[in-house]
């Protein structure tokens, strides 16, 4: 019975160790959700309330942790940016990561076939600004696109 008591407790101190862990950044589905939270508000508030939300970082329905949203138009300008307001308004379609790829020419790319998907870059991290392997779910919005990425480890 103690052998079985104790391996319950170890169990549960696991378990609530991993939960802190992945708590400190977002993962994947939180990033959809939020992505489907912005393109609610634009359906619902219209382009420009929403631009100025996901560029607001005191809108914590659009700022969690390492989490915010970017948006774009197809022609690779930055209307709305989360977490680097200094982007909004340029034209970034020939923006090369660390690696040489142009990420937003792929994010056009998948918002103008598809509708939707991953992109996998390097990015600096808002929380340590590192530049840290990112991978961003993309989804068309009207005219433009909207993307939540996650840090990868």
């Amino acid at each position: 019975m103690v052998r079985l008591l104790a391996s319950f407790v170890a169990v549960m101190l696991l378990t609530q160790c991993s939960y802190a862990s992945a708590g400190e950044y977002g993962n994947k589905d939180e990033a959809m959700a939020m992505v489907e939270r912005v393109k609610e508000m634009f359906v619902r508030d219209g382009a420009d309330p929403t631009f100025k939300a996901v560029s607001d970082k005191s809108v914590a329905n659009f700022h969690d942790r390492d989490l915010y949203p970017f948006i774009y138009d197809l022609r690779g300008n930055c209307v709305a940016h989360g977490a680097r307001p200094a982007l909004i308004g340029k034209n970034l379609l020939d923006l090369k990561d660390q690696d040489g790829k142009y990420l937003i020419r792929e994010m056009v790319d998948i918002a103008s076939g598809p509708g939707a998907g991953w992109v996998n870059y390097k990015w600096p991290n808002p929380i340590n600004n590192k530049i840290e392997d990112k991978t961003s779910y993309i989804e068309k919005m009207g005219d433009y696109f909207v993307g939540v990425g996650v840090y990868r480890e």
